[in-house]
């Protein structure tokens, strides 16, 4: 089965959540973005993520707004699921913006990054980085893709997410005005135009079902379907 959590900001007690130690040979764990195990590149670091990589289940993530980009960036570009992702460690992938991968019979839509809602105290190629934030490229790699499916996509995994579902959260109650990231508009564009089963998003660190078809991820472990 495929499975879901997301934010962990290399926190690496979070691998021992009672959830994921039920996980199985066969399974899938995917983090919907800030994973945050790619930050400073030294030899704990490498430890850590070969340890990741070796868990019993594969462990899989899309990137979100707190990753050392130039470091995830330097990781070799594969083949993977029918799609195109960056191989970390053994059983451990980076699952690239746009890209649409077939897991267990099902079409599922990836696509990390964002803006920082923090930027401002950050130091950039420190704590920061600018590619965090989704090019035109992405987004046409992305349409590509979609239109390869003829619209149609199973389960659409982001780190951020569209407008309608962050306002029903209530994110931004406190901002008197709130600009839209392209991101944000690229997927409001998503939501109305693409036909799709589930829609899973990270990033606001809580953990809430709207209806049965979009879901707000954080330390809960949930089933894909």
């Amino acid at each position: 089965m495929i499975f879901v959590t997301s934010d962990l900001h290399a926190d690496k007690t979070r691998f021992k959540n009672k959830s994921l130690k039920k996980l199985k040979k066969t399974d899938i764990l995917i983090i919907l973005g800030d994973f945050g195990f790619i930050w400073e590149g030294g030899k704990k670091e490498k430890r850590i993520l070969k340890w990741i990589g070796s868990r019993k289940y594969q462990v899989l993530f899309i990137d979100g707004t707190h990753e050392n980009f130039d470091l995830l960036d330097s990781y070799p570009q594969v083949d993977f699921m029918g799609g195109k992702a960056r191989h970390i460690s053994k059983k451990l992938h980076h699952l690239m913006r746009g890209e649409v991968y077939n897991m267990e019979n099902s079409t599922v839509l990836c696509f990390g990054g964002g803006e920082s809602l923090d930027k401002e105290t950050r130091v950039e190629g420190e704590t920061w980085w600018q590619t965090e934030l989704p090019t035109q490229q992405d987004f046409e790699n992305c349409n590509k893709n979609i239109e390869k499916h003829n619209g149609k996509i199973d389960y659409i995994l982001t780190h951020d997410a569209p407008t309608k579902l962050t306002t029903f959260l209530n994110l931004n109650q406190d901002i008197v005005i709130y600009e839209k990231t392209p991101v944000e508009n690229y997927f409001d564009d998503i939501y109305s135009r693409v036909d799709y089963k589930r829609w899973l998003f990270g990033k606001h660190h809580k953990d809430q079902k709207m209806g049965n078809k979009y879901v707000a991820v954080f330390k809960n472990v949930l089933p894909l379907n």
